[in-house]
């Protein structure tokens, strides 16, 4: 593993367009203030590290094991592997919703403005 400094995002996004595939993107810059984008230029395997807090980052991985590996930690760092966003709601979720709105059309919902005064 080879790790070279990287002081702007420009360069960065400059090889996440250039990757030729994208593996995952672990983290989200918004909420967790940092942001690791796992992907591939040719033969090399990387990881485009962002972070607003720490110094930003390019890893280039020997060989495609050990960049699933860096991956998976990355994951376990960032607390992502506890959930499955992907599959996060099922098939039975929606039709569940789609149930519910059926049994909610007999209801007579009323606002605080249509209330009768005595």
């Amino acid at each position: 593993m080879e790790q070279i400094e990287v002081i702007s995002w420009q360069t960065l996004d400059a090889l996440k367009a250039a990757a030729g595939k994208t593996f995952q993107v672990i983290g989200n810059l918004e909420a967790d203030e940092h942001m690791s984008v796992f992907c591939s230029i040719e033969d090399d395997f990387l990881e485009l590290f962002y972070s607003e807090l720490d110094s930003n980052y390019l890893r280039r991985y020997d060989d495609e094991e050990e960049f699933f590996r860096a991956m998976e930690n990355r994951k376990k760092e960032f607390g992502e592997d506890e959930f499955d966003s992907l599959n996060y709601y099922d098939d039975d979720d929606a039709a569940n919703d789609e149930a519910g709105d059926e049994e909610m059309d007999e209801f007579d919902f009323k606002d605080e403005d249509d209330e009768d005064d005595f």
